[in-house]
């Protein structure tokens, strides 16, 4: 019988329920409410917990003070979507009553911890909605206290607490009719019982190949641009110097009594003397950097193994003034910050003189640490985000406790036409307050929808669907389907369109070519001879096509 959790045993836990979802993320991203092949709540979570537990493994101490400080800290910075921004206020809540434990934990104080990470997660989501991973949460730390006080054994405890879980789980459709109508429990429970059955896992002694578990953290990520255009890498938040002076030099001459040992004790001590230590060679020779506020005794330590050579010590704190004072004659007032995904897309919005664009949408959100670099990154005192994702919104809210000298607007766009509508209110002469009122009324007078096709066979919004059917839709409801792209496109704008709109726009994704566009403009524009119609290249992943009206 395990009465108590210890902290590596708590650490074991956080690891394999990550694990756990990384091993099922596919099937939770399966999971989606529309028959789309942009299921993603799978992988938001998955790339959650292994930022957690990437922190986690940094964390030198096993003291839980530290430990869930990591894990509530890692969970946060890799938040990415609206499963991925609850799970980590969950662990957030967790951790906040682990933290104080002590030495080892029981039932009860887990419990207790369980009612913490529902309060936290419910006061992160403004409007929280019944029949989500939040109702799943919350269900199981009601019952949490008396199961703890029944079941002293851990595994016990966690057996049945997973059987309440599962329970509301499968209540979900109940409480949410558009889970009922497409046949399938939420993804986003469904990942958070994933991660209770690794924690199961983990103390019962059944756990997952731990070795298969990525020592960095994953951040969905092709390669250095995946994130949009970094070639201006600084961090423009410079913060303070810690340690003043970049000092490097060799050792040549080892002394005949020094040996490789001596070299690693050397990186030992440099290293409880300043940080960014490198140490490496033989005995013939030794190169030496370190960042460090007493250049002087690295210098004297280096000499018990030898002569110095090539010496060089420069002073970042100078440094570090001239370029602070340089960025901060070069600050403006406002800036912007666009998420979107395809290069076209990409280029309107630089067009549209956005500061920066980062990649991000459906198949990939950006987490909130993604956000708050990208946002340092702009030399702006407040910066205006378009998340043009209603998954991205959260993350983009929780980005703002990840940034220093710097306000973040969040402009809550649910698509992009709506983001570049916004984009295009902006004027440097006016103030934030007014360009912000401007940009949140602009999003009224934008229709949207996205075509795609079905991945399921269902029956969702009137529709019956088969695997393959060209469908239209808007953020909320399917409100076309047919067997052709252009046919559902016209479907798809007559149900978006009223008489107030006059210009509609066509942005063509991936797999369509420009010939089928300037196609498919000519249609539009004979069905509707009273708007103006355009075309551009989006270049968007999963979407056909992206239809805007205003």
């Amino acid at each position: 019988m395990q009465k108590t959790v210890n902290s590596t045993e708590f650490r074991k836990m956080v690891a394999t329920g990550a694990r756990m979802l990384e091993i099922n993320r596919a099937e939770i991203d399966a999971k989606n409410v529309f028959p789309v092949p942009d299921g993603d709540t799978g992988t938001n979570m998955s790339l959650t917990l292994q930022s957690a537990v990437k922190e986690m493994n940094a964390c030198s101490s096993n003291r839980f003070q530290e430990i869930c400080d990591a894990v509530s800290k890692g969970a946060l910075r890799g938040a990415r979507g609206n499963s991925g921004v609850i799970s980590s206020q969950i662990f957030r809540g967790i951790c906040s009553v682990l933290k104080d434990v002590g030495d080892v934990f029981d039932t009860k104080t887990f419990a207790k911890a369980m009612e913490a990470g529902t309060k936290v997660a419910y006061s992160a989501v403004s409007i929280p909605k019944e029949g989500t991973i939040l109702t799943v949460i919350r269900l199981m730390s009601e019952s949490a206290g008396k199961l703890a006080s029944k079941n002293k054994d851990f595994v016990e405890f966690l057996t049945a607490l997973i059987k309440v879980g599962d329970e509301a789980l499968a209540q979900t459709p109940e409480l949410m009719p558009v889970l009922k109508k497409a046949g399938v429990v939420d993804s986003g429970g469904m990942g958070l019982m994933t991660i209770m059955r690794g924690f199961l896992s983990a103390l019962s002694g059944e756990d997952a190949d731990l070795a298969d578990i990525p020592a960095e953290a994953s951040d969905g990520k092709k390669d250095e641009d995946a994130f949009g255009d970094n070639s201006d890498i600084i961090n423009l938040d410079l913060g303070d110097i810690e340690f003043a002076y970049c000092t490097e030099f060799f050792i040549i001459h080892l002394k005949q009594m020094t040996t490789l040992a001596d070299i690693d004790k050397l990186k030992e001590k440099l290293m409880s003397i300043g940080d960014s230590v490198i140490c490496i060679g033989d005995l013939e020779l030794v190169k030496v950097h370190v960042h460090t506020n007493t250049p002087g005794i690295a210098l004297t330590y280096a000499l018990e193994l030898g002569e110095l050579d090539r010496l060089k010590i420069e002073n970042m704190l100078e440094e570090n003034r001239a370029l602070k004072a340089k960025l901060e004659a070069e600050k403006k007032e406002m800036g912007m910050l666009a998420i979107c995904a395809g290069k076209g897309l990409e280029e309107i919005f630089k067009d549209l003189m956005c500061d920066r664009v980062i990649e991000g949408g459906q198949t990939m959100n950006p987490s909130a640490q993604d956000i708050a670099d990208a946002v340092q990154k702009i030399n702006a005192a407040n910066v205006f985000v378009f998340p043009n994702n209603s998954n991205v919104i959260l993350a983009a809210e929780q980005a703002k406790a990840l940034v220093n000298n710097r306000t973040i607007h969040v402009i809550p766009t649910k698509n992009v036409p709506q983001g570049i509508a916004a984009a295009l209110q902006f004027n440097s002469e006016e103030s934030v307050p007014e360009n912000k009122t401007n940009m949140t009324h602009a999003l009224d007078n934008v229709s949207a929808g996205l075509v795609t096709h079905a991945v399921r066979s269902t029956t969702m919004n009137g529709f019956k669907l088969k695997e393959g059917d060209i469908i239209g839709l808007d953020n909320k409801r399917i409100l076309a389907k047919g067997e052709g792209i252009e046919e559902t496109t016209i479907k798809l704008i007559k149900a978006l369109k009223n008489d107030d709109h006059e210009v509609i726009t066509l942005y063509y994704g991936e797999g369509v070519t420009e010939e089928d566009a300037n196609a498919l403009c000519e249609k539009v524009t004979e069905n509707f001879p009273e708007c103006d119609v355009e075309v551009q290249f989006g270049g968007q992943p999963v979407y056909y096509y992206m239809v805007s009206l205003e």
